[in-house]
């Protein structure tokens, strides 16, 4: 039986990985766990334990042995480059490829209004999220929609992928794909501290859409007050807009029951869920001031 090396991190390879070792334990030669201080959870205690249970030998990434080039390596989540050979290494990516290839593609997803997600397993390539497909699962969307949510979707996707693929290198199936469209290809790209900003001058959907795509396990959407108030905004609700003769966007227009609603380049956002971004959790909420500008 042909023998597998997991590369994993994050809630994903977390379910991925269980689910692989409930289809076939002796399949796998080794697990590679990579770490992600970006998330308040990154999993990586929780596919220790998973492997220590299931007694699969695994290795914190940087620590691992060199992969028997005949072995499939199948890598969730991995950010890094692994060098093996193309026709041996399977990557799964959470987007539907050729579109979104690059970073943080469902949350780039969920920004932009996305009606489907899904995850695309391919063979490694020399360019990244380049290689050929070898099979896709495609979930549609509602909104509002949580990135806590999308996960948990789309891990089904996952596991799907998964299974399927464990199945086949089981029993000795070769596994083929196809040629991306080009042509259809984009990219998302990689975000930072300051992609968590919120820019009122955007419409109360847009905001809305950022606030649920970078919250848990993400640190949540961030703003300012001119008050110099540093804010980590979660949950929030688009509410009905009013005419403003001047569209002074950032700033509050009504406070009900401690709830701020306030005003965005095209409509209006009431906050539900803030807290101070550097006092240990503790709630922004109720407002204690009416005259609020938050930049």
């Amino acid at each position: 039986m042909k023998k597998v090396v997991f590369y994993v991190m994050t809630e994903k390879g977390f379910e991925v990985l269980r689910k692989a070792i409930e289809v076939n334990p002796s399949i796998i030669d080794f697990v590679v766990i990579g770490t992600d201080s970006n998330v308040k959870n990154d999993f990586s205690e929780a596919i220790i334990e998973l492997a220590k249970k299931s007694n699969v030998d695994f290795f914190i990434r940087g620590e691992e042995p060199v992969v028997d080039k005949d072995k499939y390596v199948i890598a969730i989540s991995w950010r890094w480059m692994i060098n093996h050979p193309i026709s041996k290494l399977v990557v799964f990516h959470d987007s539907i490829l050729p579109k979104y290839r690059g970073f943080a593609p469902l949350v780039n997803m969920l920004i932009n209004g996305e009606r489907q997600i899904g995850v695309s397993a391919i063979f490694g390539a020399t360019e990244y999220d380049k290689g050929d497909l070898i099979a896709q699962k495609i979930s549609n969307i509602e909104y509002p929609i949580t990135i806590s949510e999308a996960i948990d979707l789309n891990n089904g996707n996952f596991i799907e992928l998964v299974e399927k693929i464990v199945h086949k290198i089981s029993n000795d199936e070769h596994l083929i794909g196809v040629p991306q469209k080009e042509g259809d290809a984009s990219y998302s790209i990689w975000r930072d501290d300051d992609d968590y900003e919120i820019d009122w001058s955007k419409s109360s959907v847009e905001i809305k859409r950022l606030i649920d795509a970078v919250g848990y396990p993400y640190l949540g959407a961030r703003t300012s007050t001119t008050k110099g108030e540093k804010i980590r905004v979660l949950k929030a609700e688009v509410v009905e807009d009013v005419h403003c003769e001047l569209r002074h966007f950032g700033k509050v227009i009504f406070v009900n029951d401690g709830l701020p609603t306030v005003i965005c380049g095209n409509g209006l956002l009431r906050i539900t869920e803030a807290y101070y971004f550097d006092d240990d959790g503790k709630s922004y909420l109720p407002m204690k001031s009416f005259r609020i500008k938050f930049v």
